[in-house]
């Protein structure tokens, strides 16, 4: 028993004190900032014993847990005879981190009562006598009534989550109970249900239509005989009939020179009523009918409305009145539809199962279209030009295609131009020697001829034409069409161009040349370089002369032998770019390897695009991977040094480069020289050189390196007794 506080009852603890300074509440528990002092949050009640489960603060652990129950507490109603007490259903939510305790009602309509949280998050204390300590875990279970600030909160359920986490401290959860009825809640149904309204016309909900048909129409081609009438004529439509609120607009198509006003809008977009009606006074025609009508009107006077909603009815054309044939009444107009679009097509073969919606044909009283003959050229500046003069009152300057340049203008190594040896074709004995390199910039359709400089030839090498377009022969001069150019599917070696009354024969092409015309051969019709049509015609001449493909042999054969044989089997049907091009795909010789100086310099090159300079960061990663200091490293570890440091060169390249580099007798790499190498600012190497926009001045046809030594006739033949012959 405790004694009163009276004066000689009670203890005075600063007895025999000297110190009266705070002790200090803060502290670190695994590198965590903690409060150390014993009445902190979450250290009273816990049944966990010390040393088990995490070492974490509780805030830490249990960071955004919290526990979920369903529970309601009951209110008195005084003096109200619809009801004697009120249910309320709330949410309590315990967090875990602090052991924090939040009470949320949900919020009805009209209920005309303060709702929402009920009680802020804090720690709640217990009811008296036990006001010193508060509610834990182990207050919550399902069926246990809390005494919230002197409300009581019994709890019927919990979420899932709640009833594992409850599950796992081994807390044996009771049955989920039910929450009882409110009555006034019940009476305020039953009396919404009995009432009237006082508006009973419903509003037809279009928001579905709208979300699921957003921006689809259908489109129909229309006519409109309009003969019968005074100047009339038939009149061409386009008809749009929108998804989304079924809708109807109409576009006329004015032809040029029609005499007509340029409104191309015929039927402003609205619904299209079948029967036309005549016009109504304001007012006639409502949504809402009033009904019994008595009295005087205005004051005294009273009026109900129709409740079964008697209107007047008024039939819209909709998506199943249209298809093609289909005859509407457009005003008072009759339109037939004679095509429509693939989506609409589309659309009614998903929906109503139509497939059959091909386009009629009403025939056309159309005249002849007169074809506008622009006038000769004049020969001032280029056709082109001079056709913009003819086109409008103010000329513009022609358009170049401005995407095909960008796309075949030279990049990096990729120069889009094809270069030719030629020689003339003349008796001549001064030209029978002479040599040009044509260059055709496929950027512009554009063609540079340039002779080389030969010493004491008594001939003026040099630039032998401007680069420029080059018509082809046998053209008017001043005509009323554009002249017509030589393209690049003119130009394969064999081919006779005559530029300038310079009869040009070509006789070999650059590396490049040859691998640009293979790799586009079906795309920019590069028919001299296309194995699959060359095949099927030389299989066409073979069985024109009843020889069998085995006849060309199986054993490998030198070049000028496999020329001089399909010369000869041939006999002119197969071009020399086309024998070229079938030694080049069965060549024997085939050799893509590259030495380590040319890939290097091609790392080089890609780094120094991008400006890539972390080479002592990278030797630094190297240096902590080679664990025994010895200044080596195997490939493996090499390259995955150069991922982790994100190195911008492609897979392929950087694995020929470490396959290529030098090793020692145990297979590893000097990592110090290998950046070295790579180095391209302390240690750059010749770049690669890059074909001039004019080609080199020497080159003379291919050298010995890049020509074509054996060709595989086995698998020539094989190829072609898989191909049916042309007859």
């Amino acid at each position: 028993m405790a004694l009163p506080f009276l004066p000689g009852n009670s203890f005075n603890p600063n007895v025999g004190r000297t110190k009266y300074h705070k002790t200090q509440q803060l502290g670190y528990c695994n590198s965590v900032p903690i409060v150390s002092g014993e009445d902190r949050a979450g250290s009273k009640g816990s049944c966990i014993p010390r040393g088990t489960g995490s070492d974490l603060p509780s805030w830490v652990a249990f960071d955004k847990q919290v526990l979920c129950f369903d529970a309601y507490y009951q209110e008195a109603v005084h003096e109200k005879r619809e009801e004697q007490f009120r249910v309320h259903s709330c949410k309590i939510y315990f967090y875990l981190e602090d052991d924090s305790i939040q009470v949320v009602e949900p919020r009805m309509q009209n209920s005309g009562l303060p709702q929402g949280t009920l009680i802020r998050r804090h720690r709640i204390p217990r009811p008296p006598p036990c006001d010193n300590t508060y509610y834990t875990i182990e207050d919550f279970n399902i069926g246990n009534e809390l005494v919230l600030y002197a409300k009581n909160f019994k709890i019927t359920g919990c979420d899932g989550f709640t009833k594992n986490f409850l599950h796992k401290l081994g807390v044996r959860l009771n049955a989920p109970e039910s929450i009882p009825d409110d009555p006034y809640a019940s009476h305020r149904k039953a009396m919404s249900a009995t009432m009237d309204p006082k508006r009973p016309y419903e509003r037809t909900d279009t928001l579905k239509q709208f979300l699921d048909h957003d921006r689809h129409v259908l489109r129909f081609s229309c006519r409109w005989d309009d003969t019968d009438n005074m100047f009339g004529d038939q009149r061409e439509m386009v008809l749009h009939y929108f998804l989304a609120d079924d809708t109807i607009e109409i576009r006329e198509i004015i032809p040029p020179n029609s005499g007509r006003d340029a409104t191309p809008m015929f039927l402003k977009r609205s619904r299209l009523p079948k029967i036309v009606s005549p016009l109504t006074q304001p007012g006639e025609i409502t949504d809402r009918t009033v009904l019994n009508v008595f009295g005087p009107m205005g004051h005294g006077g009273r009026y109900i409305l129709d409740s079964l909603k008697a209107t007047v009815p008024q039939d819209f054309y909709v998506d199943a009145d249209l298809r093609v044939g289909a005859v509407l009444n457009v005003m008072g107009r009759p339109f037939i539809l004679t095509d429509a679009d693939d989506f609409t097509r589309e659309y009614y073969k998903q929906k109503f199962a139509i497939a059959d919606m091909s386009a009629i044909d009403l025939g056309t009283n159309k005249k002849s279209k007169v074809l506008h003959e622009p006038p000769p050229y004049n020969g001032f500046g280029s056709e082109e030009d001079s056709l913009c003069s003819c086109t409008g009152l103010l000329p513009k300057p022609p358009r170049r295609d401005f995407i095909k340049f960008m796309q075949k203008d030279r990049h990096g190594l990729d120069s889009n131009v094809l270069r030719f040896l030629a020689r003339m074709d003349t008796a001549t004995p001064v030209d029978v020697d002479r040599r040009f390199i044509v260059s055709y910039f496929l950027s512009d359709d554009t063609i540079l001829i340039y002779e080389p400089i030969i010493r004491n030839s008594g001939i003026i090498g040099g630039k032998f034409l401007e680069r420029g377009r080059v018509k082809k022969p046998n053209q008017p001069n001043f005509s009323t069409q554009l002249s017509q150019y030589y393209m690049a599917r003119d130009l394969y070696v064999g081919a006779q161009v005559i530029i300038n009354d310079h009869k040009f024969v070509f006789v070999d092409a650059d590396e490049y040349a040859y691998n640009y015309m293979e790799r586009n051969a079906e795309k920019d019709g590069f028919v001299h370089a296309n194995v699959g049509q060359i095949l099927p015609k030389l299989a066409q001449v073979l069985a024109s002369q009843n020889e069998d493909a085995s006849h060309l042999g199986s054993s490998p054969v030198s070049f000028e032998q496999f020329r001089s044989l399909l010369q000869d089997l041939s006999q002119g049907m197969l071009s020399e770019h086309e024998i070229v091009t079938l030694a080049r795909f069965y060549q024997d010789n085939k050799d893509n390897s590259l030495s380590i100086e040319t890939l290097l310099a091609v790392a080089q090159e890609e780094l120094r695009k991008v400006n890539f300079e972390d080479f002592r960061d990278l030797q630094t990663l190297c240096i902590q991977h080679d664990t025994e200091r010895c200044g080596l490293l195997s490939p493996e570890q090499l390259h995955i040094a150069c991922l982790a440091m994100k190195i911008p060169l492609p897979g392929d390249l950087m694995r020929n480069i470490l396959q290529k580099v030098p090793r020692n007798e145990a297979g590893l790499i000097d990592y110090n020289n290998f950046l070295g190498a790579l180095n391209w600012r302390d240690h750059p190497l010749d770049r690669l050189s890059i074909p001039d926009a004019t080609g080199n001045p020497h080159w003379l046809g291919n050298d010995d390196k890049t020509q074509i030594r054996n060709v595989n006739i086995q698998a020539l033949v094989q190829d072609l007794s898989k191909k049916p012959s042309a007859n």
